[in-house]
Formats: C-alpha cells, structure tokens, sequence
C-alpha cells in the first residue's frame, strides 16, 4: 500500500527513543521529511545522526516540550524550513506514574498541555495541507484502571478525550486520531527498568498480556505512521489500541 507519505512533513515530539524514534523511523522510510524534538540534546543529535546515516531525512533540536515559547518556535521554524507541515505525532510523556503531586503536576504540562500546544502552534500549517493529520499517543491505561490509575491514566485518558473533540471540531479540514499502545520493551525504557528493579512487577505485567510477550516500539508505531498518511484519509475521531489482546474491554 501506497501510503503517499512521500514529499510530506510530520512533527514528532519525544522522536529520539522508543515509540517515538520508531515512529520518527516509520515516517520518513516512507517518504516524509520528518522534524522531530527531545529535550535531551545528546540524544537528539545521536538519533539524528543514526537516522541519517541510514538515509532518512530528519531533523533534530533539543526542545521540552513543558517550554511552551521554546515549542511553539521549534514548530513555526519547522513549518517555514520545510514548506508547511502535513501531520504531527504528540508522543511525549512524562511518565509520572505514583500518585504525587508533583507527578499530577508534571502529568498536566508534559502530557496533556505539551500535546495541546503542539497542536495550536501547528493548526494553521496544518489547515494549508490537503492532507493534515493530529495523532496523539494515549495508553491502555487510558482506557482500563490498572497501576498507573493516577496521573499517568488519567491524562492519557483525557487525551483520547481531547483528540475526539478535535476530530469532531476539525471535520473535513484535518484529522485527529490516537493510538493507545499496551506495554512496550525496548532498550532504556521503562519496562526494562522495571524489569531490572521490580522483577514481580515486570512478571505480573507481561502475565497479563495472551501473546506472552510486550510490543516492540515498530509496531506501535505502524500503527501511528498509518493512521498519520493520506492513506487514512476517512479516518478521524479513532482510538486504536495496539496491545496484542491485552485489554479486556470491549470498544463499542
């Protein structure tokens, strides 16, 4: 399938590790320019270089998303750089998952107010794209109450919410999608660090889930990359959840 990504632009935040650096990966081996932030400036400029070297066409800048002037800049900059914006992908979190309230705190401005930013900075490029597209990336714990029912679920839930209102306000002038992966393994990442340091945790989670297995950041990000092209083009208002039968709910 022809995704007809190629000669586009998509934004990605968090887009040096994990889910988002797959999703970074997945847009542009389908043709996108893609610009990408973290606010680590090491890593962006490692993922940077690793993805060009492999004959990518992205663009890094160390940027926290909490800034929301720094944000804003990064994404008009991109805009004007590379002619218009065709999609973003809102994928960082802060992952703060304890019930505190510096994590509610944190929860606030890196998920839920760092996603709402990215997108009214980037509406009016977006608006300009015959094919603009909002994916924003949400939880299982979104959708289910399990360990990370405070902060964490919460936000990633109201994001779902956040993201079908924009489809529904945003009706044949952009879409607006989220995807809601289930626990994802990859090397630095949380569940390998719960894996290291809470072992019952790790055992419990991965229990859960019929394939005996978690995902692998590529194939959340598939799923993202799809959803994202103009090969989605009636698609709007969606939650897809991508977590190999591990929830239990029904989606009606």
């Amino acid at each position: 399938m022809d995704l007809q990504l190629t000669g586009r632009t998509a934004l990605v935040t968090g887009g040096s590790r994990g889910i988002g650096r797959a999703i970074v990966e997945g847009l542009a081996a389908e043709g996108a320019t893609v610009a990408f932030c973290a606010r680590d400036a090491e890593g962006v400029r490692k993922a940077e270089d690793e993805m060009r070297r492999a004959g990518h066409d992205v663009h890094g800048t160390p940027v926290d998303v909490t800034d929301g002037d720094a944000l804003a800049t990064w994404v008009r900059s991109a805009a004007t750089e590379h002619g218009g914006i065709d999609a973003v992908v809102a994928n960082v979190s802060a992952l703060a998952i304890p019930s505190t309230e510096e994590n509610w705190a944190a929860s606030f401005a890196t998920d839920m107010l760092g996603t709402v930013r990215l997108v009214d900075a980037a509406l009016p490029a977006l608006e300009e794209s015959d094919a603009g597209s909002i994916v924003t990336i949400s939880s299982v714990s979104g959708r289910e109450i399990d360990f990370a029912a405070g902060p964490y679920g919460t936000f990633k839930g109201a994001l779902v919410h956040y993201t079908q209102g924009l489809a529904h306000q945003l009706a044949g002038r952009v879409r607006a999608n989220t995807v809601s992966p289930g626990n994802v393994y990859f090397a630095g990442g949380v569940w390998e660090s719960i894996e290291e340091n809470d072992p019952d945790l790790f055992a419990q989670a991965l229990g859960l889930n019929p394939t005996g297995r978690m995902a692998r950041p590529e194939e959340v990000a598939r799923a993202v990359v799809f959803l994202a092209s103009p090969a989605a083009t009636f698609i709007s208002g969606t939650n897809l959840v991508v977590d190999g039968a591990l929830t239990r709910g029904v989606q009606l």
